[in-house]
């Protein structure tokens, strides 16, 4: 396992959101990296909308970091239906084949699904999400 830092960017907005990442050291290509970050977080969130919540509470310190994004909550899921991990993998490739989000390694945008990566212990990979200004494609 590698640790890497995983940055993620909306554009318009300033925050940055920064977390530390493990990824297998079998990821050999792009493709392979999408492949890996999809797999974990489906899991991470297939496991989140069974577990029950003991305390439905905040701290001041939640509030405040929640504020920042512009929404309170208490984390409560409404559809605990869980998702399909196949077709999240399958979206996440199209959505980089369609140019909703870009990838880059260490400052290096990486564009080819196929292209050879080599992350080691340290590596920044940050993917930014773009959204349309209008709202429409044409």
């Amino acid at each position: 396992m590698t640790e890497i830092s995983l940055r993620l960017k909306r554009l318009g907005k300033k925050r940055v959101h920064t977390v530390p990442y493990r990824i297998p050291t079998e990821v050999k290509t792009l493709s392979d990296l999408i492949r890996v970050t999809v797999t974990n977080e489906v899991e991470r969130s297939n496991a989140s909308r069974t577990e029950p919540k003991l305390f439905a509470f905040l701290s001041p310190a939640e509030i405040q970091e929640q504020s920042q994004d512009g929404k309170v909550g208490f984390g409560e899921v409404a559809n605990t239906e869980e998702a399909d991990l196949d077709q999240a993998i399958s979206v996440a490739l199209q959505a980089h084949a369609d140019g909703v989000f870009l990838v880059f390694l260490n400052d290096d945008e990486i564009r080819d699904l196929e292209q050879e990566i080599i992350l080691s212990e340290g590596s920044e990979v940050t993917f930014i999400r773009l959204t349309f200004l209008t709202g429409l494609l044409w």
